[in-house]
């Protein structure tokens, strides 16, 4: 399977072309250098107007190339050299000028004719005036790269370097680095609508107070992620989490367990595969206080009832030929309670995790999981979350086959 967890050791050929953003992707290149991206650098002579072609080089520790006839060492025929040997192309930033030049597929530079003389996938990461951005043959130019197979990452909203505000800022990191782990993952979710929860819920007792537990939400956001990348349409119904919304995913911010469900309930006719990862708390306090509730010598006695069981649920009312996994967090019996669960629940995969594992447990970045279907079990080695979703999809793609 192709990974597409990590930028490591792949090859990104990147074009930097005249904007003030070019100081931003400076960091992009640090950044991506520091994951194990082995990164090569073109830049348009206007681009060296605003960022020099030695930072590129030091952050690189290569040749940085901009002369479309230079005669140096490698460069006579880098047009087609350096497409050749690269697994992507990025272009960042990319100006209106570049959006022009490369839609009608001039080739008077070095980096407009490396894009011709390309065979891997091309992303485009437009910055510019928002006036110029929303110009009609701006738009038109986007269309034609779009149509042309290229991958077009929409630009950001916020202050421009004009000082103005609106669209047209060059697109955030974490999108970027998106687009390029969609580009190395297979495509085996294409089509597929992917419906997970995550996070815990919270459940008041009054308004300074809640019942909740230690879910972080990190297994079911990297389990949005890669289903994203690997072509899925992915609805996100999460609880309150302290982490960015994947990209490209739509999100569905919920609190309380009955939210989650009603959240839930409402896209599960629409999805063929929902997950639900989600710790959704299994009891509420009967009555919630309005006011805040005061100390007393006498104690707190704290009357509790139970929260309705979404995947029981989802499990009595599932369409036929829709994928149905759960997660069972246990601190013992894991198989036995995985198998009970996989039965009760009439779910297609169980997922079980150990929540007393250092490494596996709430809130870390690792996880190693047991996979329990009606044909057999697997143990999951000890990953990073990411991975450990792409072996909890892999088993998904084997059950819609």
């Amino acid at each position: 399977m192709k990974n597409g967890y990590t930028l490591k050791n792949r090859r990104i050929l990147l074009g930097v072309t005249g904007s003030i953003a070019a100081f931003k992707v400076a960091a992009w290149v640090s950044t991506m250098v520091q994951e194990g991206g082995l990164v090569s650098v073109m830049m348009t002579n206007s681009a060296t107007r605003f960022v020099s072609s030695l930072t590129f080089a030091a952050l690189t520790s290569d040749t940085v190339y901009s002369d479309m006839f230079g005669e140096g060492q490698g460069e006579a025929m880098a047009h087609i050299h350096l497409p050749r040997a690269a697994d992507v192309l990025l272009i960042a930033p990319a100006t209106a000028h570049t959006l022009a030049r490369l839609a009608h597929g001039m080739a008077d530079d070095l980096l407009s004719t490396a894009v011709l003389a390309s065979s891997v996938p091309v992303i485009i990461c437009p910055a510019m005036n928002s006036q110029m951005l929303e110009n009609p043959a701006t738009q038109r130019n986007m269309t034609m790269l779009k149509e042309l197979g290229h991958h077009v990452v929409e630009p950001g909203s916020g202050m421009l370097a004009c000082g103005e505000k609106g669209s047209g800022r060059l697109p955030e990191w974490d999108e970027v680095r998106e687009e390029l782990l969609a580009v190395f993952s297979e495509k085996d979710l294409t089509g597929q609508k992917v419906l997970i929860s995550a996070g815990p819920t919270r459940e008041p007792i009054d308004p300074a107070r809640y019942l909740s537990n230690r879910s972080s939400g990190k297994m079911g956001y990297a389990l949005a992620r890669v289903a994203r990348r690997r072509g899925a349409q992915v609805t996100l119904v999460s609880g309150p989490v302290r982490l960015a919304p994947p990209p490209g995913v739509r999100l569905i911010n919920v609190l309380t367990a009955r939210e989650m469900q009603e959240a839930v309930s409402a896209h599960a006719a629409s999805s063929s595969i929902i997950i639900k990862a989600a710790a959704v708390a299994d009891f509420r306090p009967k009555n919630s206080s309005s006011e805040k509730i005061k100390k007393s010598e006498s104690g707190l006695s704290l009357e509790l009832t139970v929260n309705p069981d979404i995947l029981a649920g989802l499990g009595r009312d599932r369409k036929k030929h829709q994928i149905l996994v759960g997660f069972a967090a246990e601190s013992n019996n894991h198989k036995a309670e995985g198998l009970r669960k996989l039965k009760d629940k009439n779910v297609d995969l169980m997922v079980v995790n150990d929540i007393l594992g250092e490494k596996t447990g709430f809130d870390v970045e690792t996880n190693q999981v047991t996979l329990i279907s009606r044909e057999h079990i697997e143990q999951l080695p000890l990953m990073s979350k990411e991975e450990t979703a792409g072996g909890i999809l892999d088993k998904v793609a084997s059950l819609l086959q």
